[in-house]
C-alpha cells in the first residue's frame, strides 16, 4: 500500500464525520496530492449514480452512498464503487436492500447480519486496498461509534478498516449535545490497546462560545489518553454541503432567516424517503423555505407541492393516503398550483403502482395485493420490473408550441444532466390526451411528462443544474467546488498548525 491513510471516526452517529471527511478531501487535495475518499459500509437512501469497477460511466455502472460521492468530488477525482464498497439501502424497520460494489446483491440481503459482515469485509478490503494502490492519501470515514461493544468483533466499517489501512484517527464528537470529553474519554477507553494506539487526535466539533473556556479539559483529556485535541470547530450553518441522510430543518439556509422566503416548497417526508441530498440547492437559494409535509395543514400556503424518491413507493403511497394528503395534494393540484414527482413521486402521480414480482416485498402494511391506486393526477401506470435502471443521463424539455404558461414554463427546451436509480418502467395511459411536455433523454426516450401544473420525472438532479435555478429561480447558488473550499478553509482555520500533515507521517 503506498497510500497514507486518515480516518474520521465518532464518538457518535451526527458527530460530524461525514462534513468533515469531505473537508479533509479537499484540504489533502489542496496540497497537490492525490486523494479518494473511502467509507467501508454505509447505510442511505441517498444513492448516486457512478463508474463500476471497469471505470467507465458509459459502459458499467453502479451506486454508492451520496456522502462518498460529494467527498470525491471534493477530492478532485472521479467516484467509482471502490470508495463505498457496501451501502445498505433499509427498506423498512427490518430490511434492507445490499448494494455490493455497486450492484445489488439479494443473496446478502436474506443472511443473517453477522456471518454476512465477515462476507462483505472481503470485498470492503479489497477495494480498499486497491484505492491505496492508486492514490497518494485516502481520507476514510467510520460509522456510528467504533465502541459499541456489542458489535465490535463483527464491525468492519471502523477499527478493522483503520487497522487495515494502518489509518492516522481522528475522533470526532459533538460538543453541541453536551458530555463530549466523557463521549471522547469512553469511547477511547472502551476500545483495545491496539486500537486506542491509532487515534492521533480528538476533534470538538460545533462549538459556541470562546473556546478558552474549554480550559483546562483539552490537557486533562490529553492526560488521561495522550491524545491531545487537534482542533476546536465552530458551529457551521449554511456551510452548503448537503445532509448525508435524514431529514433537515431550513436553519441550515444560508440567508440564516426564514423572513426572507418569497417561496415556500413543500416537501413530502413519507417514512422511506430516498435521495434527499438532491434538495440542498433549494435550501441554499436565500428567498426559498422548505417545509417537510406529513400532515395536510402542512402544505397551507405551498406554492409547490414535492413527492421526493421513495425506496418503498406502495408503502409510502398507502401512508400518504392514510395520512390525508394524498386528497391534499389532489386539491392543491386543482387549484392550478404546482407539483413535482421524482422518481417514486412519479409513480405515486399516475393511477397505479404494480408491483408482480415482488421487488418491493410484501405490499404495503403487510398486504399481499401486487397493485396500488395511484393519485391520478398524470395518466401514467407504472410496473415494477426485476431489472433496476440505473444510468447517468442527459436530459431534454421538449414542450408542445402554444400551450397557456404553467411554473415549469421555464423549463421548456432546457437541457441537464441527471441519473436514473429506479425499478419502475412508467409509460403514458393510451387516451385522447397528451402530455404538454416530454423530459427525454438525448435519444428521445421518456422520462418524465408534464400535464398542466404537475410534472413528474424519472430524473434525480434537477435542482443540481445552475441552468435550471436560474430559470426557476433566477438565481445563482454556490458552486460545489466553491463549497468545498470553505469546509477546507474551516479546518485549515481551526486545526493545530502542521497537524494535518503530520497525520501522514507514519
Amino acid at each position: 500500500m503506498s497510500a497514507r491513510a486518515v480516518m474520521v471516526l465518532g464518538t457518535s452517529s451526527g458527530a460530524g464525520k461525514s462534513w468533515l471527511t469531505t473537508a479533509l478531501c479537499r484540504w489533502y487535495a489542496r496540497q497537490g496530492l492525490k486523494v479518494a475518499p473511502f467509507k467501508a459500509q454505509n447505510m442511505s437512501n441517498n444513492a448516486r449514480v457512478v463508474p463500476g469497477l471497469g471505470g467507465d460511466l458509459a459502459t458499467e455502472l453502479g451506486e454508492i452512498g451520496s456522502a462518498q460521492y460529494f467527498q470525491a468530488l471534493a477530492a478532485r477525482t472521479v467516484p467509482d464503487v471502490r470508495m463505498n464498497p457496501v451501502l445498505l439501502k433499509p427498506e423498512c424497520d427490518t430490511a434492507s436492500q445490499v448494494v455490493v460494489m455497486g450492484q445489488v446483491r439479494r443473496d446478502y440481503s436474506t443472511m443473517p447480519w453477522r456471518s454476512r459482515s465477515e462476507l462483505l469485509w472481503l470485498h470492503a478490503e479489497a477495494a480498499l486496498a486497491s484505492l491505496m494502490a492508486d492514490h497518494d492519501v485516502v481520507v476514510i470515514e467510520g460509522a456510528g461509534s467504533p465502541a459499541e461493544i456489542n458489535l465490535h468483533d463483527n464491525d468492519f466499517v471502523n477499527m478493522r478498516a483503520a487497522l487495515a489501512a494502518r489509518a492516522a484517527c481522528l475522533l470526532v464528537t459533538d460538543i453541541d449535545r453536551g458530555g463530549a470529553f466523557a463521549h471522547l474519554y469512553g469511547t477511547h477507553q472502551l476500545l483495545p490497546a491496539h486500537e486506542r494506539a491509532l487515534i492521533k487526535g480528538f476533534v470538538l466539533n460545533r462549538f459556541r462560545g470562546d473556546a478558552t473556556l474549554l480550559e483546562p479539559g483539552p490537557a486533562q483529556l490529553q492526560a488521561l489518553t495522550g491524545v491531545p485535541t487537534l482542533a476546536v470547530l465552530p458551529m457551521l450553518r449554511g456551510h452548503g454541503l448537503p445532509e448525508e441522510d435524514g431529514l433537515y430543518d431550513d436553519h441550515g439556509s444560508l440567508s440564516g432567516s426564514r423572513n426572507l422566503a418569497t417561496r415556500r416548497i413543500a416537501i413530502v417526508a413519507y417514512p422511506h424517503i430516498s435521495n434527499l441530498d438532491e434538495f440542498q440547492p433549494l435550501r441554499n437559494l436565500p428567498d426559498v423555505r422548505i417545509v417537510w409535509a406529513r400532515q395536510p395543514r402542512d402544505l397551507d400556503g405551498a406554492d409547490w407541492v414535492i413527492l421526493p424518491g421513495s425506496k418503498h413507493t406502495r408503502a409510502d403511497l398507502a401512508w400518504l393516503q392514510a395520512q390525508g394528503l394524498g386528497h391534499a395534494i389532489q386539491a392543491h393540484a386543482a387549484q392550478g398550483r404546482a407539483v413535482l414527482g421524482i422518481c417514486g413521486g412519479l409513480q405515486m402521480l399516475g393511477h397505479s403502482v404494480q408491483d408482480h414480482h415482488g421487488v418491493e416485498g410484501l405490499g404495503a402494511a403487510g398486504a399481499t395485493a401486487t397493485s396500488s391506486l395511484g393519485l391520478g393526477l398524470l395518466p401514467i401506470e407504472t410496473h415494477f420490473a426485476q431489472a433496476k435502471s440505473l444510468r447517468a443521463v442527459q436530459v431534454e424539455c421538449r414542450a408542445r408550441p402554444g400551450l397557456p404558461a404553467t411554473a415549469w414554463s421555464a423549463l421548456h427546451g432546457l437541457c441537464f444532466e441527471g441519473y436514473e436509480i429506479h425499478h419502475g418502467q412508467t409509460s403514458w395511459a393510451e387516451g385522447p390526451t397528451s402530455p404538454q411536455a416530454l423530459i427525454t433523454d438525448d435519444a428521445g426516450t421518456p422520462l418524465g411528462w408534464q400535464r398542466d401544473e404537475v410534472l413528474g420525472l424519472y430524473v434525480h438532479g434537477l435542482f443540481e443544474s445552475p441552468a435550471v435555478l436560474r430559470a426557476l429561480f433566477g438565481q445563482h447558488v454556490r458552486t460545489l467546488d466553491a463549497v468545498f473550499d470553505g469546509l477546507a478553509d474551516v479546518i485549515d482555520r481551526h486545526f493545530l498548525p502542521g497537524s494535518l500533515m503530520r497525520l501522514l507521517q507514519r
